[in-house]
């Protein structure tokens, strides 16, 4: 299979394993399989995040990063009618989770397939179902099932503190269009795939040891608090903010100079932009200030490292989010490039 068509075959299968932030043990297993395929290590650090190692030319170390985890939802608590209300994990906007498709993860095991409606959700039953403000106390899960209590809800063993997930809706479009939730990251992650699938393939060391950080808590903010001491560099692939006066779109790959943080590595950024240009690639460099990576948890985190920030254009983030595989492919170039892979030409 070559490089591109692993790339989104690998985003369908993971973008279809529900992950909401603190509940991503089977997307990992998954991810550690493929790494495992291809021939590289990999060990768990105690939050549950996946780091793979590659040996390279070199002793230095580089990290790259992508985060593994998504926007979701816990159950906050059962209503008289047998309705879930909730609580966000990480943050959108509730008109962007208004009609979805959920499923709801009990702690016993069981799964239960539902819809995120307000709790005024016809026109023509309800006077202010249009104006009705979409927050989370306006919103509610109706489950699939034949419950119309608390009690028969309680039959099901859902609870309080159970993880919702949302239905990615997963498309590849004839035009080369991806359209689905959660995007961010998996989209990078499976860029990450592509360039371990690479090295394997080619049999080629990069020029530094690298250390593939695969968060699992970055959508609520500590991902990468924690990562490899070694790390001198770390690259968060993560993904374009599109829109307003940003100059990014969906086929190019972005290069963030900064974002809410404060400004990435100079040295690094130059580099990126260096690389991008020697391999004549589509990019943009644009400033995120509504953005945070995680280079920014692991900086937070106490750590001394130098930190940039690349990924695929992304169009509505944190709602239903659309690529190109273009933009993937120029994000696998750029990474490519800037560990010192030659260009195969296979992808």
């Amino acid at each position: 299979m070559e490089t591109m068509s692993y790339v989104i075959s690998m985003l369908e299968k993971i973008v279809n394993i529900p992950s909401p932030s603190g509940y991503t043990r089977e997307v990992m297993n998954a991810i550690q399989e493929e790494a495992t395929k291809f021939g590289f290590s990999s060990v768990y650090n105690k939050k549950g995040g996946l780091i793979i190692k590659v040996p390279g030319q070199k002793q230095e170390v580089l990290g790259l990063s992508a985060h593994v985890d998504t926007l979701g939802a816990m159950v906050r608590s059962i209503t008289k009618t047998g309705m879930l209300t909730i609580v966000p994990v990480g943050g959108f906007m509730m008109e962007t989770i208004e009609g979805m498709y959920c499923k709801v993860h009990t702690r016993t095991g069981k799964t239960y397939t539902g819809t995120i409606l307000t709790k005024e959700p016809s026109v023509h039953t309800y006077d202010n179902a249009r104006t009705l403000e979409r927050k989370v106390k306006n919103m509610e899960i109706r489950l699939d099932e034949l419950v119309e209590n608390i009690d028969d809800v309680k039959k099901l063993e859902i609870s309080p503190g159970d993880y919702i997930s949302f239905d990615p809706m997963f498309v590849h479009t004839g035009s080369g269009f991806i359209k689905s939730r959660h995007l961010d990251d998996k989209a990078s992650v499976a860029v990450l795939m592509g360039v371990l699938k690479d090295l394997w393939e080619s049999g080629h060391k990069p020029e530094r040891t690298l250390k593939l950080v695969i968060s699992n808590y970055e959508e609520v903010g500590y991902g990468a608090s924690w990562i490899p001491e070694d790390i001198e560099e770390f690259i968060a692939v993560d993904m374009g903010a599109l829109g307003d006066d940003l100059t990014g779109d969906e086929k190019k790959v972005s290069i963030c100079a900064q974002d809410s943080t404060g400004p990435y590595d100079y040295e690094m950024t130059n580099r990126l932009i260096a690389v991008a240009k020697e391999r004549d690639l589509d990019f943009a460099v644009d400033v995120f200030p509504h953005y945070g990576s995680d280079v920014g948890s692991a900086i937070r985190g106490g750590h001394d490292i130098r930190g940039a920030l690349i990924g695929p254009g992304v169009h509505a983030s944190h709602g239903t989010e659309r690529t190109h595989e273009k933009g993937l492919e120029q994000t696998l170039k750029l990474i490519e490039g800037y560990i010192g892979l030659p260009f195969s030409g296979r992808l």
